[in-house]
């Protein structure tokens, strides 16, 4: 990067430390970040100082929250009964945006993964029984992604509560909306079959 200016070289280097942004969409960032109104650009990094100041995880579910508890779990109009387990903050805004649950959340703040390092130990189990053992939950909805590292989560969770009395379920997998049978993998096939429903 010695053909760039140093300051230009730095602004490259640090896009290039965000997720899924490699040496091209950084140098295009950059030069966008130059084209910008100076006012635009401290907007921007007034916004990034103040949600790395101000956001943290919900004492009680540990969703991204900029007060305790977050606007979820304080909301009087949701259904306490019923809990949703997620792996990150981001599933659970996916979750709100179907507009159709109406319950808590609980999120694990990972998956299960023997090979990253991460186990039992490192999510926010602990914290999930202290919820359901506390009273009041009828329904824990288990909705960790459909890869091999989420399927043993949702497993290793399901065993762990069971025992408690609780009902139990998993979301239903299929095929996308819109999709078509001839291009569809056969493990989403065979969760679509194992799901289906009366009509």
């Amino acid at each position: 990067m010695s053909h760039y200016p140093d300051a230009l070289a730095r602004l490259v280097q640090e896009f290039m430390r965000l997720p899924g942004i490699g040496p091209k969409t950084a140098q295009r960032l950059a030069f966008f970040v130059l084209r910008m109104e100076e006012r635009d650009v401290l907007a921007l990094a007034s916004a990034l100082a103040d949600a790395k100041r101000k956001i943290q995880r919900c004492q009680v579910c540990y969703n991204l929250a900029d007060a305790q508890p977050c606007r979820i779990c304080s909301d009087p109009r949701r259904d306490s009964s019923i809990l949703c387990v997620v792996e990150e903050a981001n599933d659970l805004i996916a979750m709100e945006k179907t507009r159709t649950y109406a319950g808590l959340y609980h999120v694990l703040e990972g998956c299960l993964s023997p090979l990253e390092g991460i186990g039992p130990e490192t999510l926010r189990l602990p914290e999930l029984l202290k919820r359901v053992k506390a009273g009041g939950t009828k329904e824990v909805i288990l909705a960790t992604n459909p890869t091999v590292e989420g399927e043993a989560t949702a497993m290793y969770v399901a065993r762990l509560l069971k025992p408690l009395g609780l009902k139990v379920t998993r979301i239903a997998r299929g095929i996308p909306v819109g999709g078509d049978l001839e291009y569809t993998d056969e493990a989403t096939l065979a969760r679509a079959l194992e799901g289906r429903r009366d009509m």
